[in-house]
């Protein structure tokens, strides 16, 4: 075992400090950091409206492809955090090296794979959803979604050395790493939608350049603190072997959470179908909803990435206690969190839609999109606590499961019947309908879980 390894390890804040600290400091850079991701977000939304409706259509339009990305990212990374986490609790620290080099293989395969469909499955995507109706927002679409899968490799840098930092408690870097990437867009967003300091106007073109180049700078950034401050993992090459079992146990809990977030692409991409045959209008409300939604989720997902591996790192260490505590701390720092997006949602809404340059028609749809789908935050918060439960403790199947019953089985069906029955203000109700669905088969898997997992742990020290 290299020297580095065992440096400080039996001091590791994850099994020490106090709960309502811990939660804290892990939780709170990467709930900033996820703010500000939402945030650039935004602003990027806001500077493509500005360049027409139909730019922030074609953009709106490229989401599904874009969450399948992040979803491969995101999932991957969960089966690394939850793996690299418990490891680190048993103290396993050879287990804990070989899966992060694995898991570094697996996002250079991911990505491969995203560079390919960057060249043969962009225009076939628009094709679909817009069945030659608009030719300018399949010209911008195209550009637009083409540059962001085809450099998609800083997205996935970014993925795996955040991981790394968060798996072992350091996740103020991940926040800086992340902090870095936003302020890199949101300052190249402008400067190259708009063709400022001289160079060339490139349109929705230049948001996807901003994007990526955020991206990079966010994954170089946090290789730089990986390599000078976490000690707690090596990452030489020497030695290295391709292991089948430690891939297949990321891939165990991460595959069900790539799922779960692929169906996000999948319903989104039906509820894109549905919303265009209204107007194209509708599809950008819809777009601009997913924007808004996140500078209220975002943070809660943050909350997420900071309590997997205290939950998982008491799961190793057999700390029952330590993590009852850890859940019932976040889904109370959830409900805030989206009971203030609630209210944002019900009571200016147009305040929000006008941040994007919206017309009288867009405001028109989107005050009612917004207040309708607005109650499924009331609901939300423990939905997604208790997935991240069930991600830690490596029961990702059940977050899977949970979320095909939320999109596909009652969402898109319910959004679809609501179209035929109430036209396009009744379908934006298929969200909290789908929600309250989520709810109770949550509650059935959290219960399950306790009883099987957490119960018969050893109490440990608080």
């Amino acid at each position: 075992m290299n020297s580095k390894n065992t440096e400080n390890i039996a001091e590791n804040k994850m099994g020490v400090m106090p709960i309502n600290k811990l939660v804290w400091n892990m939780s709170f850079p990467m709930m900033v950091s996820m703010l500000v991701q939402a945030l650039y977000n935004i602003v990027d939304s806001i500077f493509v409206a500005r360049v027409s409706e139909d730019a922030l259509t074609a953009v709106s339009l490229a989401f599904p492809l874009q969450t399948l990305v992040i979803a491969v990212g995101a999932g991957t990374g969960v089966g690394i955090n939850a793996i690299l986490s418990k490891s680190l609790g048993e103290k396993n620290f050879k287990k804990a090296n070989a899966t992060a080099l694995n898991g570094g293989f697996l996002y250079i395969m991911s990505y491969l794979l995203f560079l390919v469909l960057g060249f043969v499955a962009v225009k076939p995507f628009y094709v679909s959803q817009l069945k030659g109706s608009s030719p300018e927002i399949f010209d911008m679409g195209v550009q637009y979604l083409s540059i962001v899968m085809i450099f998609s490799l800083g997205i996935f840098g970014q993925f795996f050395f955040e991981r790394l930092l968060t798996s072992t408690g350091k996740t103020v870097f991940s926040m800086v790493s992340q902090l870095a990437g936003a302020i890199t867009n949101i300052i190249l967003d402008p400067i190259l939608i708009f063709g400022w300091l001289g160079l060339p106007e490139m349109g929705v073109a230049g948001a996807a350049v901003a994007t990526v180049i955020g991206q990079c700078v966010a994954a170089v950034v946090a290789c730089v603190c990986n390599m000078k401050f976490n000690h707690e993992i090596d990452l030489s090459l020497k030695g290295f072997r391709l292991s089948g079992s430690l891939i297949g146990s990321i891939y165990m809990v991460g595959v069900p959470s790539i799922i779960m977030q692929s169906i996000g692409s999948v319903m989104t991409y039906c509820m894109n179908k549905i919303l265009i045959d209204f107007s194209s209008t509708a599809a950008a409300v819809f777009g601009v909803y997913f924007k808004l939604q996140s500078f209220f989720f975002m943070p809660v997902f943050g909350l997420n990435n900071g309590i997997t591996p205290i939950i998982a790192y008491s799961y190793g260490a057999q700390q029952r206690k330590r993590m009852i505590k850890t859940i019932k701390l976040s889904m109370g720092i959830a409900f805030g969190l989206l009971l203030f997006g609630f209210a944002g949602f019900e009571l200016v809404p147009q305040v929000l839609l006008k941040m994007f340059d919206a017309s009288d028609e867009m405001l028109e749809i989107g005050c009612q999109a917004l207040r309708a789908i607005g109650f499924h935050f009331l609901i939300a918060w423990f939905c997604i606590i208790a997935g991240t439960v069930f991600q830690a403790l490596g029961k990702a199947v059940y977050s899977m499961v949970v979320s095909i019953m939320r999109q596909l089985v009652v969402l898109v069906p319910a959004a679809y019947i609501l179209a035929q029955l109430g036209g396009l203000d009744a379908v934006w109700w298929s969200f909290p309908i789908a929600e309250g669905m989520s709810l109770l088969v949550s509650v059935i898997c959290l219960v399950n879980i306790y009883k099987k997992i957490i119960k018969p742990l050893p109490e440990g020290r608080e």
